[in-house]
């Protein structure tokens, strides 16, 4: 039985969709982090602390649909989609960068 050859296009889209689960899994769990202590209705610390344990859920969860999208561009399309939702929804619950 004979491997098939690991082609240079093949090693892109791994790196691709490796740096979006890197580099994307850490900005949806940051924002989501971000829009949950300022949108949960909780006292402030325990807004902070809920929803830095539901980020660091989401890291992972990010990581592994880069790695089940058909593409390297659908993953970086999927975790910018969920990026700028959390952006948003931080923004509107009136977080400031």
């Amino acid at each position: 039985m004979t491997r098939p050859a690991l082609t240079p296009r093949y090693r892109l889209g791994v790196a691709a969709r490796a740096a979006a689960a890197l580099v994307g899994g850490y900005g949806v769990a940051a924002l989501l982090a971000i829009a949950g202590a300022k949108a949960l209705p909780m006292q402030r610390e325990e807004a902070a602390i809920t929803a830095t344990m539901l980020a660091l859920l989401a890291m992972p969860v990010a990581a592994m649909a880069c790695f089940r999208a058909r593409s390297a561009g659908r993953a970086w399309a999927g975790v910018l989609l969920f990026t700028a939702l959390f952006a948003g929804i931080a923004a509107i619950a009136g977080w400031r960068p």
